[in-house]
């Protein structure tokens, strides 16, 4: 008997109808694959090898985001080809709670290519990038149920963190050096303070009749390259502010070199890092978890193909609004009256870690912080030591100047998040307060970067060479 398997494909623009060939193709290699199909036809199989969900909080979003689609696609149709890509769309397309917003998606690529205002193009495309951000956790959550549970949750931290990244290369492109640091540093920031904090507030509540314990071996880790990633951020502003023997101030050539020599260093750790995780310590990351008796077995219901084609399409449309965003938050800043720094370090976080803040609540509410602590920790620490000194070297391959120099408020702010991070998770346990603290830590940040005027050097800076940018709003940057 013919296998049929489910595919997926993402949402496709106009501009972007060339992706079809990279989902005919995930058709054609889910073609051998019997069980996703089987799945999601009702079919049960006994096989030992057939993939199944694994049974953690995560599998149980669809109680929040996620949802059966009462939308029936493509039944009467006689083509195979077109009932499965119309099927497949229903469970990726309309399998969201949030899948509304993906209209924003086509307004905001009208009003670019009409003229609509700058700072409607920049709000349009931050809304269309909440349900892509939790659609690629769900297509995340299919892929790891071929690839096991450790390369699956790097995969998960991962590409939650693909809206940061496609930002950072477009600002990274255009030059605008400033909102690159200032959306990775609010990616850290959020990630600690926002995403732990809300996650470790929610489950407090939710289990106040138990003590919530984790397993510190994961945080321990991830806490340590977090200490080592704040201080490569921190000794460019030392050096910034000090003097050699003879009183003369290091130059900005000097800071610089340091900034490419700690990146180097970073990465060796994080390279350090992944051998750790996947292969000399796996039993740390690899934490298999409970069955929930009353929930009915599940299986992945798209191939793994499928899954990875999709990825790839809505990292497309990523990418695509990804680019509004960088080409118009300066528009939108002062159009709004807001400091960029606020839209760079506070919104695009917020809207970027959609999909692994719920995710982690979700983990939260059902009592399994270790898997809430995987997916926050893990992003920032992905951040800190892997995308930010990426950048700084991809910046130094283009001749491109950017260091690792932050301002005293910006690196402050690292330091002190990292350093509350460390004593929240010191014993192992946790509790509602414990969250309520660090999310007031985040709204003292958040509201110190909206109402403080912020002023630099224009030429002296090192923090922000290259970036070109000039704000009325209280932002200035050389």
């Amino acid at each position: 008997m013919e296998a049929y398997t489910r595919f997926s494909i993402s949402y496709i623009t106009p501009s972007l109808s060339g992706f079809s060939f990279s989902t005919v193709y995930g058709i054609v290699k889910d073609m051998d694959s019997n069980e996703a199909w089987d799945a999601e036809n009702g079919i049960i199989s006994d096989s030992s090898n057939e993939p199944k969900i694994i049974r953690t909080a995560h599998s149980l979003s669809s109680s929040l985001l996620r949802k059966k689609s009462d939308v029936a696609l493509g039944l009467n149709i006689k083509s195979l080809l077109v009932r499965r890509i119309l099927k497949n769309l229903q469970d990726v397309i309309l399998g969201t709670k949030i899948c509304a917003l993906f209209v924003a998606i086509p307004f905001a690529i009208v009003a670019k290519y009409h003229n609509f205002g700058r700072p409607w193009v920049f709000a349009l495309s931050l809304i269309g990038l909440a349900p892509l951000a939790e659609r690629v956790s769900f297509l995340t959550e299919q892929i790891a149920d071929y690839t096991g549970s450790t390369v699956g949750g790097l995969l998960n931290a991962t590409c939650g963190n693909a809206t940061e990244l496609i930002i950072a290369i477009f600002a990274l492109h255009q030059g605008k050096i400033a909102v690159l640091k200032y959306s990775l540093l609010g990616s850290i920031l959020s990630n600690l303070l926002l995403v732990l904090g809300s996650s470790l507030f929610c489950g407090g509540l939710a289990n106040m009749s138990q003590e919530q314990k984790f397993d510190r071996n994961q945080a321990d880790v991830n806490i340590l390259l977090l200490f080592l990633g704040a201080l490569c951020h921190a000794l460019p502003l030392f050096t910034q502010h000090s003097e050699d023997a003879a009183g003369t101030a290091f130059s900005a050539s000097s800071i610089l070199l340091l900034s490419r020599v700690n990146s180097i260093v970073l990465l060796v750790a994080y390279i350090a890092y992944l051998f750790f995780q996947l292969k000399t310590h796996r039993q740390l990351f690899d934490s298999e978890e409970e069955p929930d008796d009353n929930c009915e077995d599940e299986r992945a219901i798209i191939g793994f193909w499928s899954a990875f084609s999709w990825l790839v399409g809505m990292t497309v449309v990523i990418a695509l609004l990804s680019e509004y965003i960088v080409g118009t938050i300066e528009a939108a800043s002062i159009s709004w009256g807001i400091p960029i720094s606020f839209l760079s370090i506070i919104m695009l976080p917020i809207v970027g870690n959609a999909a692994e803040h719920a995710g982690a609540i979700i983990f939260a509410y059902k009592n399994k912080l270790d898997i809430s602590l995987a997916v926050a920790l893990g992003s920032a620490t992905q951040i800190s030591i892997f995308v930010v000194p990426l950048c700084v070297i991809v910046a130094w391959i283009m001749h491109i100047k950017m260091d690792l120099s932050l301002s005293v408020l910006e690196t402050g702010s690292f330091v002190v998040s990292v350093l509350v991070i460390a004593f929240t998770l010191q014993d192992g346990s946790s509790h509602y307060m414990k969250g309520g603290v660090l999310l007031f830590f985040y709204t003292v940040i958040a509201t110190s970067l909206l109402v403080l005027p912020y002023k630099t050097d224009n030429d002296d800076q090192a923090n922000f060479i290259g970036s070109g940018l000039i704000s009325s709003v209280g932002f200035a940057g050389a």
